[in-house]
């Protein structure tokens, strides 16, 4: 892809190619981005946001006011914080704000990029561990694109890692996180020990894989 349009193959989802598809079709269909840098609407409050994301649904008040309640569940913060403006709520506050309001669109997929970008380590877990339990609870399937792979592989079923738009490796998350290439250049790990990817010699990576 360049700029967003695909200049080779194509992309299906659910049996239907969509890359020929508008944004508002996609989001018909059930696919819903949650884009990098969150992009609340920081004059409207936590709840108003929220409400944004079930704007093109025509089931009910009764289900929207149900599924709202879900969200609050599961980012239980969202709900002690549902008057304040957006604006002035923390990256991560920021962040499941953006996650929830995705769920309010009743979504079948959620694209979800770079969540863990600007947040602390701890936060990071937390919001991942919420979006696995959406995968399995829910049944929302998630499609994550991060650079951080320790947090990426702990919560994917299967990975893709891409260099310079490229698959140079795929397989189920556990096989991955057991790779020694994997552990090496990615993870940060050889032989048991921390290390740097600085370390890494960058003809290594080109002999081993491309």
């Amino acid at each position: 892809a360049e700029r967003g349009e695909v200049t080779k193959g194509s992309i299906d989802c659910m049996g239907e190619r969509v890359d020929r598809l508008s944004p508002n079709e996609l989001v018909k269909r059930g696919v819903i981005q949650v884009m990098e840098g969150r992009h609340c609407f920081e004059h409207l409050t936590v709840e108003e946001n929220l409400l944004t994301g079930a704007y093109t649904r025509h089931d009910g008040r009764a289900r929207i006011a149900e599924d709202l309640e879900k969200v609050y569940h599961y980012f239980p913060r969202l709900k002690e914080r549902r008057t304040a403006q957006a604006g002035y709520t923390s990256g991560g506050e920021q962040q499941m704000t953006a996650i929830g309001r995705a769920l309010m669109a009743n979504p079948k997929m959620i694209l979800l990029d770079e969540p863990s970008m600007g947040l602390a380590p701890q936060l990071v877990e937390e919001i991942i561990g919420i979006v696995g339990d959406l995968n399995r609870k829910e049944g929302v399937s998630i499609l994550l694109a991060e650079q951080n792979t320790t947090v990426a592989l702990n919560v994917a079923d299967y990975g893709y890692i891409l260099e310079n738009g490229r698959v140079v490796m795929d397989g189920k998350a556990e096989d991955l996180r057991e790779n020694e290439d994997v552990k090496e250049f990615y993870l940060g790990l050889s032989s048991g020990s921390r290390r740097s990817f600085r370390d890494i010699k960058h003809y290594r990576r080109r002999k081993r894989w491309l």
